[in-house]
């Protein structure tokens, strides 16, 4: 059944930054790979995915992250589903990584002659377009691709009537350090760009939602 734009409008109205969950309800399977689906098809800035995603199901990890999230604690006890976005480091995304040589070679199976041509252009981007000269500069970088995916998980789940809530409220410090210790995660290669919860919304908002005039937003010349 094709979705009609009114649906898409209607979907977007009705999502919003969900701070307590359902606990009862748990999201099926087959929709939460739905949703994971549209992170793994979400686009990149030159189709480098500089991302990873970790699910986080088990309750004792949950708690771990309580004292380092201090956005997250209502969520983790009641979100069906909790996910963590990982965005590369520099020494993945640099022009001349070996993971962005890996891209090149194995995912994309370009050759050799594009390759030489496609890191010239990747070279070029990074060190004079959008002088990303140093690590942190690559990790936001690498950071904002992450986000597209985020972006994308929020919408396919609230078109399915599935409920999210973005989380930034965390100490991103003490959060990797615990990632590193009890999720086994590289934080010389990942960096914790966002949370985010899934599930089913305990109660309506108490507010309705607010933007400003689509016209203070959108310029036309």
């Amino acid at each position: 059944m094709d979705i009609t734009k009114e649906q898409i409008i209607t979907a977007f109205q009705s999502r919003h930054a969900t701070k307590e969950f359902d606990a009862t309800k748990t999201i099926s399977s087959e929709n939460i790979e739905y949703i994971l689906e549209t992170a793994h098809l979400s686009p990149s800035s030159f189709g480098f995915e500089p991302w990873h995603f970790i699910v986080v199901q088990d309750k004792e990890l949950r708690e771990l992250l309580k004292p380092v999230a201090w956005g997250a604690p209502l969520k983790l006890d009641t979100a069906s589903h909790f996910v963590l976005g990982l965005s590369m480091k520099a020494s993945m995304t640099k022009w001349d990584s070996e993971y962005i040589m890996h891209m090149m070679k194995d995912v994309k199976q370009l050759p050799e002659d594009v390759i030489e041509i496609y890191s010239k252009f990747y070279r070029e981007f990074q060190e004079r377009d959008f002088a990303l000269d140093t690590d942190k500069k690559l990790f936001d970088w690498a950071s904002k691709q992450t986000y597209i995916a985020l972006g994308n998980m929020m919408t396919s789940a609230a078109l399915i009537g599935i409920d999210s809530c973005p989380i930034e409220g965390f100490h991103q410090e003490k959060a990797e350090a615990l990632l590193k210790e009890k999720f086994g995660v590289d934080t010389d290669k990942y960096g914790l760009s966002y949370m985010v919860a899934f599930g089913y919304r305990k109660e309506e908002p108490a507010f309705a939602k607010s933007r400003r005039n689509k016209e203070e937003i959108v310029s036309w010349k």
